[in-house]
């Protein structure tokens, strides 16, 4: 075999290993991708319907997990209206997303309150709740920030939280942490990618 036939074949195996690795690639995602992360790993809560949730109960689904309180000005009112519009920026695949909002405010977030609150945004969308002895624990499984800022009277404080979402593919596993403000298009194109497999 001469030079000019062994570069060829050179460059053409080159050419293969080149194309077998783009197309083995991972899918970008726009959220900060955390698979195989030691936390978020789950839930086991009672929901504003009264029924107890796990992951489990939603496989075949997106997962986006919020923490939050019903009577937070902005963050959570944002992040939940990009989540309803994210889900109706997927079409038919809106099905396939599911919107969980854990209430980081038991005392005042009542299974009433939580129901009314979640309709404003997407009535498939569900509020969890812990009990005011639990919730720490499930804030810290999470790595969940949380702080009970007081106001001019004892019912009128505020609550100091994190503002990203967690992410969980088809099967339950914890993919993405989605940061407050990345916007709706941004979380629907993930979940496409997470649907499809990616």
């Amino acid at each position: 075999m001469n030079r000019r036939h062994l570069l060829a074949l050179s460059l053409g195996t080159l050419g293969l290993a080149a194309c077998s690795e783009k197309a083995a690639a991972p899918a970008a995602f726009v959220g900060i991708d955390i698979t195989g992360a030691d936390y978020a790993k789950g839930f086991s809560l009672t929901d504003h319907n009264g029924k107890l949730r796990t992951l489990a109960d939603f496989k075949g689904k997106v997962v986006v997990v919020f923490f939050g309180f019903t009577q937070c000005p902005d963050v959570c009112p944002t992040s939940m209206s990009e989540l309803a519009e994210a889900k109706r920026l997927l079409g038919p695949d809106g099905d396939r997303l599911q919107g969980i909002f854990i209430s980081i405010d038991p005392e005042r977030d009542t299974p009433e309150i939580m129901q009314q609150y979640m309709a404003n945004f997407d009535p498939s969308f569900l509020a969890l709740y812990a009990a005011p002895d639990a919730l720490p624990e499930v804030a810290k499984s999470y790595k969940i920030y949380y702080k009970k800022v007081n106001g001019p009277t004892p019912t009128s404080y505020s609550m100091d939280h994190s503002a990203g979402s967690y992410v969980y593919d088809p099967q339950g596993r914890i993919r993405l942490y989605n940061r407050y403000g990345s916007g709706a298009p941004a979380l629907a194109a993930d979940v496409k990618k997470l649907l499809a497999g990616a």
